[in-house]
């Protein structure tokens, strides 16, 4: 294939190669190719992937190719290139959590959300770069050096999922997959300009990821447009009975949302705590984005959210959780850890239990009652991020509060929340709005975030080409 040719493959959704794939008219063996193509180029400016599993992904492309020309095509997935967060296990491939802890882990058995891709037939790449252990929101601290943007290589991709949503904008694969425990999914989402979404606490299985915090910690999916995002949760969702987090819920067909009208639809817009200290430009941008809304909906209102409380319930029970599994790690090797992931694990020695378990009592009763919250809205809108993303020489870049600020109060609560882009700074940095729903809610917020997508040009922006040289990480 030519370079542009490779490009034009590249740049296609989940939905339109799917189609293709069925149909015959591109092979998934053509569509690993053109991925590869572009990681080969373009990975050592992002540092996006930490493993890169070629020899594998194009036996898995030769399998969907055979498959699908017998007449047995699995479904939306199959044969498509999707790339993994290095915090999933993967059986015989390194799974590293982006530590030096676990720079030559290999895994005997797939955590179950790969499985269930490997299932539905997609093909997968490899294992995206990422903040070590989850820990931060910027994919900076990283045994394997930082990710960069694909927008401005001097600035950070977002954490802790970085290196996932850097390849997806970048164009290097089809989906990804992250992790969520503070807004690790929602957080690069909006930085790199795509879509990402944190379902419902207990929607999708956490069995056979790296833990942060195993109150908090949520798998979620990653795309480049709203339509791609559903067909990936639809692969992952479910009850799993091995994992002790998984609950038992309604798995509804999430596409059967996209493209419904939202015309009913009621709005709260949780001002006081979301809407606070924002930069001018997310202020602005996120403003603009509340007009196309009213527009398509029954309108907006405002809403009170009880969202101060739950900053201190958070770092209570994932600081607590964290040490937990990490203590005879950092008892053992505290020098391979990255010194800022260290001091922050550290802190949890000094959680004691009475304080961790109200914590998780407290935790336990914000999700019984979070339903009442909504009151008479049916979904929340929110910016992801107060402030523009950072560089990545900025001292002060890994300071997560600002950034989390707005995500994590629906890690907390455990309902589902996406995040869209929804325009650019002056500098030509995307913004993302976040749309929350009821627990179990990811119809709805597929509903809204495709009717406000579709209704805009943001989501078809791209970055230039990045640099094909190698960038200082």
């Amino acid at each position: 294939m030519s370079g542009s040719q490779i490009d034009d493959l590249a740049k296609l959704t989940i939905r339109e190669v799917s189609d293709l794939i069925r149909k015959k008219k591109v092979s998934p063996v053509e569509l690993t190719t053109a991925c590869l193509a572009r990681i080969n180029q373009f990975n050592p400016s992002l540092n996006a992937f930490i493993t890169i599993t070629a020899e594998s992904a194009m036996a898995q492309a030769r399998e969907a190719e055979a498959e699908v020309m017998r007449g047995n095509w699995r479904g939306p997935l199959h044969g498509v290139p999707i790339a993994l967060k290095d915090l999933f296990d993967t059986a015989g491939v390194k799974t590293t959590a982006g530590s030096g802890v676990f720079k030559d882990r290999i895994p005997t058995e797939d955590a179950e959300v790969v499985r269930r891709l490997k299932t539905a037939g997609a093909v997968l790449l490899g294992k995206t770069n990422m903040q070590e252990f989850a820990f931060g929101g910027t994919s900076i601290v990283s045994y394997f050096g930082a990710v960069h943007n694909p927008w401005e290589l001097s600035h950070i991709a977002g954490g802790s999922s970085g290196g996932s949503a850097a390849a997806l904008a970048a164009d290097l694969c089809y989906g990804a997959l992250g992790s969520d425990t503070a807004g690790s999914v929602r957080l690069p989402a909006s930085i790199c300009g795509i879509v990402g979404l944190k379902p419902t606490y207990g929607l999708v299985s956490i069995r056979g990821v790296i833990p942060l915090s195993w109150s908090l910690d949520h798998v979620g999916p990653m795309a480049r447009t709203v339509a791609d995002t559903a067909l990936l949760l639809q692969a992952i969702a479910g009850y799993d009975e091995k994992d002790t987090t998984s609950e038992q819920m309604n798995i509804p067909d999430y596409s059967q949302a996209i493209g419904t009208k939202v015309s009913s639809l009621r709005i709260g817009a949780p001002r006081e705590f979301f809407f606070a200290d924002l930069d001018p430009e997310i202020d602005a941008a996120v403003k603009e984005a509340l007009s196309v809304l009213a527009k398509l909906t029954a309108g907006i209102r405002d809403v009170a959210f009880p969202a101060n409380n739950m900053e201190t319930l958070r770092d209570v029970v994932r600081a607590a959780e964290a040490y937990a599994y990490h203590r005879e790690y950092v008892a053992k090797t505290p020098e391979l850890y990255q010194p800022l992931t260290l001091k922050r694990i550290q802190a949890g020695a000094n959680v004691t239990t009475s304080a961790y378990i109200q914590g998780r009592r407290d935790l336990a009763q914000v999700r019984r009652t979070a339903a009442k919250w909504l009151g008479s809205v049916d979904v929340l809108v929110t910016p992801t991020i107060s402030i523009p993303p950072a560089a990545i020489s900025d001292p002060h870049a890994d300071d997560i509060l600002p950034e989390v600020r707005n995500t994590s109060p629906f890690d907390v609560n455990g309902w589902p929340a996406i995040s869209i882009p929804c325009g650019f700074t002056k500098q030509g940095l995307p913004i993302g709005l976040q749309i929350i729903g009821p627990n179990g809610g990811e119809s709805v917020v597929f509903q809204l975030a495709h009717a406000y997508e579709q209704a805009t040009e943001w989501h078809k922006h791209r970055p230039q080409q990045p640099a094909r040289t190698s960038a200082t990480v």
